[in-house]
């Protein structure tokens, strides 16, 4: 039996994002998964939890999404129920479409909307999310005094009592910015529903904006490996310029084509499958050494402040890895990584200073992001920033190195060291790795070290183990890296 269509809050800001999308993600569901710690809808729901401090007395409709029918029943005996203050995932449904309230809070007859949200401020989709909410609550009656979006509030600092709920969270009203899209909502819902009648998702050719989409692999299965969507900054311009022609693969774009350098550059390489090594590439490496030290950082910034002191997303340097090759080709590694229990800044930065003090090789490092967060350091710590400053001054940044000097086919449009080190140095395999393999995992990783919200088949010193490996790996690759393009400028 085919289900009845219906409209969700979130599949209709989709449909305004993609009616793709919209088409998608009710006739091919994915299969439903966790959210992954960390993950920005992991987040998102720690964050809507923690609200419900602010409303005491509140009531949550916990039923699940498919039991949605008692879900509007029981949010309509507690409405109907003057002793209950507020409502958590209150549920109604109206011209087709089923809604989930994050807080509705009473006010004698009338009811305040809070859509509560992980941003430190109100977004451009946002406003279009409290508009159809607005408008299946009149649909059902309700008298709606306010709607707006609960928010971090980003210049909240943690006190030695732990998190003030009120003073974490600001709101901002939106029931005067949303008359436009409250007026467009009946359209927008006969429109969604004209995509979901359609037998065949619309034809929409995704771009390397779609990047993100949980359809992106979908939507781009079919695409040849050397995409033009891999070439760096494509503009909407040159994207009509490739479908009027019909070309999708790079090595069918004609020579004529108008390209910028770079990227006539990487269709020549694709092209001709071999690698392009500028005449220039000896003079950026004569700085680089050996000897030479390879530096790595990672870190985390939790929505919710773990320390003292600490504000909303505030940005914690946690570990770093650093291998150091010598003139003779000798190679060694030392590597910090944070308890969590406390603020890590000082131990990293102590730490750090001592492994690069006493030595003036160059370091090494794959993007500008080592260079800020010491900065960031220096201004946190400034009985350091002498030792500090003299690591800045150090610091060589290979990844300009590469994306100046050097392009191999299997960069794909990408100079991240992903790509950019199993393409130069075979030997080095992300695809080991278990567990965290990437920053995102990293900083989720040790934020539940810190936290101590480990998930049930975890442990300190199995998180520990994945965080010391990744960031080993990271340097290790810079190191190889480092080599290869060495290699090429002894082979010319």
């Amino acid at each position: 039996m085919e289900r009845e269509l219906y409209l969700t809050k979130s599949n209709y800001v989709a449909g305004i994002r993609c009616p793709k999308e919209l088409w998608l993600k009710w006739h091919q569901r994915l299969p439903y998964a966790e959210s992954t710690p960390g993950s920005i809808q992991d987040i998102g729901i720690n964050i809507g939890i923690k609200a419900h401090n602010l409303f005491p007395g509140g009531v949550l409709i916990d039923e699940e999404p498919w039991e949605h029918e008692q879900a509007i029943a029981r949010t309509k005996a507690l409405i109907e129920d003057d002793e209950t203050p507020a409502i958590f995932e209150a549920a109604f449904e109206h011209d087709g479409v089923r809604i989930r309230v994050d807080v509705l809070e009473r006010d004698a007859d009338r009811w305040h909307v809070h859509e509560v949200k992980s941003s430190s401020g109100v977004k451009e989709y946002h406003v279009p999310d409290i508009a159809v909410q607005v408008h299946v609550l009149m649909g059902c009656g309700i008298y709606v005094a306010s709607a707006g979006i609960m928010h971090i509030n980003k210049d909240y600092v943690r006190g030695d009592a732990g998190i003030d709920w009120h003073g974490f969270f600001a709101r901002t009203e939106l029931s005067g910015d949303i008359q436009e899209a409250f007026d467009d909502v009946p359209d927008t819902i006969a429109r969604h529903f004209a995509v979901l009648n359609e037998p065949n998702a619309p034809d929409i050719e995704p771009t390397s904006r779609c990047k993100g989409c949980d359809y992106w692999d979908h939507c781009t299965k079919d695409k040849p490996e050397h995409w033009v969507e891999q070439f760096p900054r494509i503009s909407d311009k040159k994207r009509k310029g490739f479908g009027a022609l019909g070309v999708e693969d790079i090595r069918d774009v004609p020579e004529d084509f108008d390209l910028t350098a770079n990227q006539d550059r990487m269709r020549h390489v694709v092209v001709s499958g071999e690698t392009y090594v500028s005449p220039d590439l000896w003079k950026a490496l004569q700085e680089l050494g050996p000897p030479a030290a390879y530096l790595d950082f990672e870190t985390m910034s939790p929505a919710i402040p773990l320390y003292t002191g600490s504000r909303p997303r505030q940005k914690f340097a946690t570990q770093w890895s650093l291998h150091r090759l010598d003139e003779n080709g000798t190679l060694t590694h030392e590597e910090f990584l944070a308890t969590g229990d406390v603020d890590p800044g000082r131990a990293f930065a102590e730490s750090l200073i001592g492994a690069l003090s006493g030595s003036d090789e160059p370091i090494i490092v794959y993007s500008s992001f080592e260079r800020t967060t010491i900065n960031e350091l220096i201004a946190q710590f400034p009985d350091l920033k002498e030792d500090l400053f003299k690591i800045v001054d150090r610091l060589k940044d290979l990844l300009k190195v590469v994306s100046s000097y050097v392009y191999h086919p299997a960069f794909k449009g990408s100079f991240s060291i992903k790509y950019v080190g199993p393409a130069l140095a075979p030997n080095v395999d992300y695809g080991n790795l278990n567990g965290v393999a990437d920053g995102q995992a990293a900083s989720a990783a040790f934020e539940r070290i810190a936290s101590g919200a480990l998930e049930e088949d975890e442990s300190v010193a199995g998180l520990r183990a994945e965080l010391l490996k990744y960031c080993e790996l990271d340097t290790l690759a810079m190191v190889e890296i480092h080599r290869a393009l060495m290699e090429f400028v002894e082979g010319n």
